[in-house]
């Protein structure tokens, strides 16, 4: 029987594009009236995926998540030959702590949260993950994150670690995430799984995959429909 549900954060209980966009511009000002944001935010989020599997391939471990997504901005932003300072960076990053939730995040984990513990398992870094949960009103049990066990989704290690904290065997843990790279990984290890659909993760110009697999155990448009399946 589940007893917990475990959460991917970024893009599966935050919208970050959006956020991400809206940031930028602020940041920006409109000094910059011609640049598609919505596909520099795409590809930063492209270069950040880039920089994790270039660590994972290197068996570096882990690395501050707040240093690659920086790194990651600078060169998407030279690449485009767009001028913001070395100040502005740094301020632009910080976005990916302030993440927006989806609309249904709060009220679907409200629901949730009476029937299972609830988790999360991020590959941002655990500052980051708190800043976002308490800016989104997120109410999670319990916070965790990859930097936890040192290597970044979808070692193995990172899904047996939340295992381990929950004192829980993977059966009763279900990995609920927009991402099935990540989902898989936790299902070879004995956890449940729940696929949800982010349609919007990217964008309206993004090709987030949306496709519901009898591979997992259940498919979901938002939470309130996880939430229904889940008898909550």
């Amino acid at each position: 029987m589940v007893k917990a549900l475990v959460f991917d954060v970024q893009g599966t209980a935050t919208d970050f594009h959006s956020t991400v966009c809206d940031e930028a511009r602020r940041v920006d000002a409109g000094r910059h009236p011609s640049v598609d944001w919505a596909e520099v935010v795409r590809r930063w989020r492209g270069g950040y995926f880039a920089a994790l599997e270039d660590a994972q391939r290197r068996a570096r471990g882990w690395v501050s998540v707040h240093s690659v997504y920086r790194a990651a901005l600078d060169t998407v932003l030279d690449e485009r030959g767009i001028g913001l300072s070395a100040a502005e960076r740094d301020e632009l990053t910080l976005a990916w702590r302030r993440l927006r939730p989806w609309p249904d995040a709060v009220p679907g984990l409200t629901r949730l949260k009476t029937r299972y513990t609830l988790a999360t398992l991020s590959n941002a870094d655990v500052s980051a993950v708190i800043a976002v949960s308490k800016g989104a009103g997120l109410p999670w049990d319990a916070v965790f994150a990859a930097e936890m066990a040192g290597v970044f989704k979808p070692d193995p290690r990172s899904y047996a670690m939340v295992a381990t904290y929950l004192g829980l065997e993977p059966v009763e843990i279900m990995m609920v995430a927009s991402h099935k790279y990540d989902i898989r990984a936790a299902g070879r290890l004995g956890f449940r799984t729940a696929f949800v659909a982010r349609p919007m993760e990217f964008g309206a110009g993004g090709d987030a995959d949306v496709t519901y697999s009898t591979e997992f155990d259940l498919n979901a448009s938002d939470f309130l429909d996880l939430a229904d399946q889940l008898g909550c």
